[in-house]
């Protein structure tokens, strides 16, 4: 029988979700950043959740803070990948009967200090017992009707982009990232990207996702990747959790949308990095990191 690290995360999303049947309400569901379902004439609904683990996202030497910080700013980027706006969030809390409250506390301290930053509020929750400290954060928001973005409809021949830098979250940027929330609004209103999502589990993984989401392949140009300091292409390729936003925009509209983000964004790169192409063209580059996966073997070292 297959294991979870023979199939991987993503085949693993595909089989639970086959046969799972959804209303008319729901126009987006798994395989987005977020799911979209049907509101008011000019605004839809988004829903995400997202779990953040002891010893695979996080360890009890990182500060509380921190770790209550990325809880929330996880999940304000997958809102910022959809042009969105988060607006409430539940925090269910699963820990160990031996940790200490002062800990918990300041990693509630930490989430209820970037949640007021994007004006979010902490509604309610869970709490249960376990062995590892575990958070999941379930967030809703809004996304105006006719902006909101997903990862499918990519074209061949568009224009791939990426904010800012990648690589490096080895180093902490996992913990201390912004996400993109004020600035993907900014790219639906104004760049109107056929396709887009963030950057979690690194360049390696969610390019295919986007690529394949959209029916197409991809090119890179490596030489372009916007590499933080200290990184290596191999790192900004597959490090992950850059938290960087990723999009697919019209070859005719990039030069305009390069010329009104500097006006924007002037401390903020936006890096034309490749493009979509038809399936069988293009070749993924040839480095050694392939991203991060939940349940391959060497995600758990």
């Amino acid at each position: 029988m297959p294991t979870l690290a023979d199939i991987g995360e993503d085949n693993l999303i595909r089989k639970l979700m086959r046969g799972v049947k959804l209303d008319g309400d729901v126009i987006a569901g798994a395989g987005d950043d977020c799911a979209v379902v049907r509101g008011s004439k000019d605004e839809h609904t988004l829903l995400k959740t997202d779990a953040l683990v002891q010893d695979v996202h996080f360890t009890l030497e990182t500060p509380p803070k921190l770790i209550g910080r990325k809880a929330i700013a996880r999940v304000v980027s997958d809102f910022a990948a959809m042009g969105g706006t988060p607006r409430h969030a539940m925090i269910t809390l699963v820990a160990p009967p031996s940790m200490e409250v002062e800990f918990l506390s300041e990693v509630y301290r930490g989430m209820r200090t970037i949640a007021k930053e994007y004006g979010i509020n902490i509604v309610g929750g869970e709490t249960s017992r376990g062995l590892v400290l575990m958070l999941s954060i379930s967030m809703s928001g809004t996304v105006p009707s006719k902006r909101w973005l997903s990862r499918s409809e990519g074209k061949a021949g568009d224009v791939i982009l990426v904010t800012g830098r990648l690589g490096g979250s080895i180093h902490g940027k996992h913990l201390k990232f912004q996400p993109r929330l004020e600035e993907g609004r900014w790219l639906s209103e104004n760049a109107h990207p056929h396709a887009m999502m963030d950057i979690s589990d690194g360049l390696a993984k969610d390019l295919p996702r986007l690529a394949l989401a959209s029916g197409t392949h991809y090119q890179v140009n490596v030489a372009s990747l916007p590499c933080n300091p200290g990184c290596s292409f191999d790192q900004a390729w597959g490090d992950g959790e850059d938290y960087e936003l990723l999009l697919a925009v019209n070859p005719r509209s990039v030069k305009s949308l390069l010329q009104k983000w500097r006006e924007a964004f002037p401390k903020l790169p936006l890096t034309i990095i490749g493009k979509l192409v038809p399936p069988g063209e293009g070749r993924p580059p040839d480095f050694e990191s392939t991203g991060w996966d939940h349940f391959a073997l060497s995600a758990d070292g």
